[in-house]
């Protein structure tokens, strides 16, 4: 019999080795101390950086407000994600929408098939934005709006872990094409623009189950939170994506 559960490295000390070029996926790395080590060249990228609060010491300096800080520079709008009333949250979707159709008005001027490639094994754009629908009906559809079957066909669940939220069996589009993609994440953004269009505050503050946990309360607020989470995130990792290959197509030529 095959033992299923992943080898366990807690506690241990490592000294005088090399992981050198290592990577290191799906990994808890929380707690994690390093000292008088070589960490040039070292890549962070942890979706979950600024929700644990635990912070990111960096030769005794909490860089995470720095990290938090330097992403709103670098994409704005992205600061209005943590808005708490009506007026706040439509500015917030509108902030990312206008930042996703730049950014898909650029990968438009790559070569064909740049959506469909994929870099260090992460998710292609295409794949990113089935994602984003699956992500828009779990949390809006299911969780907001109660519906028993939320999801579109061309949606993408998480392929890290399985979820309670939905069935995998109703993502029956194994592979749709760029245009039926677009198409249903715009009709996805549009009920998210819709029902910001007449949110009310108290319906903001009306409880939620949350669609991985139910028996986890949420609010109306918390559900919209986590969807915009979910686009910045994608959007800073479709952006990286799209760079490298644009560095890549640099070097080809």
């Amino acid at each position: 019999m095959v033992d299923s559960q992943p080898e366990s490295l807690h506690h241990r000390t490592f000294r005088n080795r090399s992981l050198r070029e290592s990577r290191f996926i799906g990994c808890d790395l929380s707690q994690v101390v390093i000292r008088g080590s070589d960490v040039g060249g070292m890549e962070v990228d942890s979706p979950w950086l600024l929700e644990d609060g635990a912070g990111l010491l960096v030769n005794g300096v909490d860089v995470v407000p720095l990290v938090d800080a330097e992403l709103n520079r670098r994409f704005p709008g992205r600061e209005l994600r943590g808005a708490t009333d009506p007026d706040g949250l439509r500015a917030a979707w509108m902030a990312v929408e206008r930042t996703w159709a730049g950014t898909l008005a650029r990968a438009s001027t790559m070569p064909p098939g740049t959506v469909e490639v994929s870099v260090d094994g992460e998710w292609s754009l295409i794949q990113t934005l089935r994602h984003l629908v699956m992500a828009t009906d779990t949390w809006l559809g299911k969780a907001v709006l109660q519906h028993d079957q939320p999801y579109h066909p061309v949606g993408l669940p998480n392929d890290d872990h399985a979820s309670d939220a939905y069935d995998d069996s109703v993502f029956t589009a194994q592979n749709p094409t760029w245009d039926e993609v677009l198409t249903a994440r715009a009709d996805r953004q549009a009920r998210v623009a819709d029902f910001l269009a007449h949110v009310t505050p108290d319906q903001l503050a009306a409880a939620r189950k949350n669609p991985h946990s139910p028996k986890h309360d949420e609010t109306v607020l918390s559900c919209l939170h986590t969807i915009l989470e979910e686009e910045w995130e994608h959007h800073r990792y479709a952006v990286r994506d799209l760079s490298t290959l644009t560095e890549g197509e640099r070097h080809s030529d």
